[in-house]
């Protein structure tokens, strides 16, 4: 083989040698899937994107009958937080934990390329979903929010502060703590009597789901829930929303004190839709589920 043949061939072979290394250079960096620690995911039926956030010690499950009705028309995110209805607490076992959520929430939603999806939460589900809403605006739709306030201190008095509440959240959670875990699964039919109304399988798997919760998640997210105050962050928050509220003359209150007691908690978001629901305890998805599904069917479907 001549010199110049030799030379034309070495040049050809590493001309052909370097294309894959051009084509990776070029190509984006393939990224690995993205993995929630806070909390787990399950995706059911076909349609715009709806997250569905339970409440605190609750399971996804809650959402399980209105999943039923809106699995045909959408695709479901129904959220499970690590801790609560008997998933492994893993990270969330030590504190902080709301902002936390709050930043897998808007990851899960960027990875996962889902197009502004509308946030249903629940409780503490709803005040997730208001920080989610207020800290990545640009990834929420629409927000609907069930018998959750801005501030639950505000269940305290007109005057209470976060300063006011914290010394009690301090205490109700160092309570918890303290329990062992049998004990506080023993005093969990009590709370979830004053929660929800109805008797029937939804109302017992609730029951359960709070049983097999985690108490140390549960202390030390009622503890953050107690101690934010969003009703600052609300006038910037343009995200139009739903705020359904319970009612129920078992409650020993007029409906017009109800009805003050949200109006105030809520006056400064500028894009929201207020509805009662009566003879309906905490968990209103429970306890009127029709009424329930009428009024999130309707928003949803809404412009």
């Amino acid at each position: 083989m001549s010199l110049i043949r030799l030379t034309s061939t070495i040049r050809i072979a590493a001309i052909l040698l370097s294309i894959p290394l051009f084509f990776q250079i070029l190509s984006p960096a393939r990224s690995e899937p993205f993995a929630p620690q806070r909390f787990a995911v399950s995706v059911e039926g076909q349609g715009p994107d709806v997250i569905m956030i339970p409440g605190l010690g609750s399971s996804a499950e809650v959402w399980r009958p209105e999943a039923r009705r809106l699995s045909a028309h959408y695709r479901l995110h129904l959220i499970q937080i690590a801790g609560f209805a008997g998933a492994p607490a893993r990270v969330n076992a030590t504190p902080p934990l709301l902002g936390p959520i709050i930043d897998e929430l808007a990851a899960y939603i960027r990875a996962n390329g889902l197009n502004r999806p509308v946030v249903v939460g629940h409780s503490l589900g709803g005040l997730l979903g208001m920080m989610l809403a207020d800290k990545a605006p640009d990834v929420v739709g629409k927000l609907v929010i069930v018998d959750s306030l801005p501030f639950f201190g505000m269940l305290n008095g007109p005057t209470a502060t976060v300063e006011s509440v914290t010394p009690v959240a301090a205490q109700f959670r160092d309570q918890i703590l303290s329990m062992s875990q049998a004990a506080y699964a023993s005093g969990q039919p009590r709370t979830m009597a004053n929660l929800i109304k109805s008797k029937g399988p939804e109302a017992q798997a609730a029951l359960v789901a709070s049983q097999a919760s985690d108490r140390t998640v549960v202390a030390l997210a009622m503890y953050e829930d107690f101690t934010t105050d969003l009703r600052p962050r609300l006038p910037s928050m343009k995200t139009p929303t739903l705020i359904l509220y319970a009612y129920d003359a078992a409650m020993g209150l007029p409906p017009a004190a109800m009805d003050g007691l949200y109006n105030s908690a809520y006056a400064a978001l500028p894009n929201k839709r207020l509805a009662r629901i009566d003879n309906s305890f905490h968990f209103i998805q429970i306890d009127q589920p029709d009424v329930f599904h009428a009024q999130l069917e309707a928003f949803l479907r809404a412009r």
